[in-house]
């Protein structure tokens, strides 16, 4: 057996085609969707997504407004540019790019976000909201994951599936969306001992742990799904995940390649989301 790929980029490119379609529909009705990019400081893997995430917004149509700060910007200057945000009618997302220099409390920075902004899913709000299955935005990460098993029509019902990780980011929430589509979740980290254990009962795994190799054949039940969300660089310097690719691939029967498997997602679940404050509030003013 060899797995069949999921493509995150091909889904990808055919979601935001769908987001820009409801885009226009949106800008006929007098609302451009708006999302605002804060970047403090220069980290170079930062300036990279957040490039990548205004050019996304402008090919979808998005008004996109992106504040560039310098790493001494302090945490009160900040929160208060994060105030303004809140009340700029044209924002209906707002994303501070992680990580923040160490004199700033990312959580705190993240909790000052108007929760019917906060299109990366990161307020307490938004996590409770997934919690109780409440209305509200989801990380878009995990959002990305469950799309990609959409897209190859995968009923979760049932199946055991295997969270490898168990960040605010993507394990927890992870481990949230599949319990709400019936699936039974076990979640695994760095305390779990026996991880292969777990992992060969799996119908569904997502490794999520920033680690490379965290997942080898042998670990994998034939025909299991396997979803790799760590973006890690081998011996050679180039991009891999978190699973043994060339090994995972003969025994599962769909894995999502690294790079260009869960990647290309993410920034296509923020747009969905922005997206749909944008329609939020097209309803509430029609």
């Amino acid at each position: 057996m060899t797995a069949r790929l999921i493509d995150g980029i091909a889904l990808s490119q055919q979601l935001r085609k769908q987001v820009a379609a409801r885009a226009q529909a949106l800008r006929q009705r007098g609302v451009q969707p708006g999302l605002a990019v804060i970047l403090v400081g220069d980290n170079p893997a930062s300036q990279v997504y957040v490039r990548n995430k205004v050019k996304a917004c402008e090919e979808a149509g998005f008004h996109s407004l992106l504040e560039r700060y310098d790493a001494s910007l302090s945490q009160p200057a900040l929160l208060e540019h994060i105030a303004r945000l809140n009340l700029d009618e044209r924002i209906h997302g707002i994303l501070v790019q992680l990580p923040l220099p160490d004199h700033i409390d990312a959580q705190r920075v993240i909790e000052a976000i108007s929760p019917e902004k906060d299109v990366d899913g990161f307020h307490i709000a938004s996590a409770g909201a997934l919690m109780t299955g409440l209305p509200g935005f989801w990380p878009c990460t995990p959002y990305g994951c469950l799309k990609m098993l959409d897209s190859i029509g995968y009923d979760l019902k049932g199946k055991h599936a295997v969270v490898i990780g168990r960040s605010n980011i993507v394990g927890k929430p992870m481990a949230l969306m599949l319990l709400q589509r019936n699936a039974t979740v076990t979640v695994c980290h760095s305390g779990t001992q026996n991880l292969a254990h777990f992992t060969r009962q799996a119908d569904v795994i997502v490794a999520a742990v920033g680690r490379r190799n965290v997942l080898t054949a042998d670990m994998v039940k034939p025909g299991a799904v396997v979803l790799d969300v760590g973006m890690n660089r081998n011996d050679e310097g180039k991009l891999c995940g978190d699973v043994d690719f060339e090994g995972v691939r003969q025994v599962a029967s769909y894995i999502t390649p690294v790079p260009g498997g869960v990647g290309p997602m993410t920034i296509t679940m923020l747009l969905i989301n922005t997206l749909e404050s944008a329609e939020r509030v097209a309803n509430l003013s029609s």
